[in-house]
C-alpha cells in the first residue's frame, strides 16, 4: 500500500483511549495506520508527539496525520512548526471538512477531552472523505506556504 492510504496518529498521554479508538475506525476503513502512541499512560509531552507525527506527514512518509491531546490545541501548535504541515483542531464535523476542502489540511487535530468517541469518528470520517477543492483556495494555501520561509 503506497502512502496515499498510509496514516500517522499520535497523542499524548490524555489521549491514548481516544487514540486508540480512532486508529481502529481509520484501519477498518481501509487505512494503514502508524500509531506511533504513547502505549503507556505516563505523562508524554505533547509537542514531541504533534512533531514527530508532523515529520511523518511532511517526510512523505504518511499521507495525513491525527493528533490529540486534552484540548487539541497544543498538539496542533506544535505540528504546525513543522514545515508544509497544516492541522487544524475540530470538534465538529463541518470544519474538519472544511480545513481539507479550502485549507488542504494535511493533520488533524482533536481534543480528547472535548469531544467524545462518536464524535470524534464523525470527525476523523468528515476530515478522510473531504477533498482539496483548490481553485481561489489554491492561491491562499500557498500564501501560507509562502510565510514559512
Amino acid at each position: 500500500m503506497g502512502t496515499d492510504k498510509r496514516i500517522v496518529l499520535a497523542s499524548d498521554h490524555a489521549a491514548i483511549g481516544l487514540r486508540r479508538a480512532i486508529a481502529a475506525h481509520v484501519a477498518s476503513k481501509g487505512w494503514e495506520v502508524e500509531d506511533i502512541g504513547p502505549q503507556t499512560p505516563e505523562s508524554v509531552p505533547y509537542p514531541e508527539q504533534g512533531a514527530a507525527a508532523a515529520g511523518r506527514v511532511a517526510s512523505g512518509d504518511c499521507r495525513f496525520g491525527i493528533i490529540l491531546c486534552g484540548t487539541g490545541q497544543g498538539i496542533m501548535m506544535a505540528a504546525n512548526k513543522v514545515r508544509g504541515i497544516r492541522c487544524g483542531v475540530c470538534s465538529d464535523t463541518f470544519s474538519a471538512r472544511m480545513i481539507r476542502q479550502h485549507n488542504d489540511a494535511n493533520m488533524l487535530s482533536i481534543g480528547a477531552r472535548v469531544v467524545g468517541e462518536a464524535l470524534a469518528l464523525d470527525i476523523v470520517d468528515a476530515f478522510l472523505s473531504a477533498e482539496f477543492e483548490g481553485g481561489r483556495h489554491a492561491t491562499r494555501v500557498d500564501m501560507i506556504a509562502a510565510m514559512e520561509g
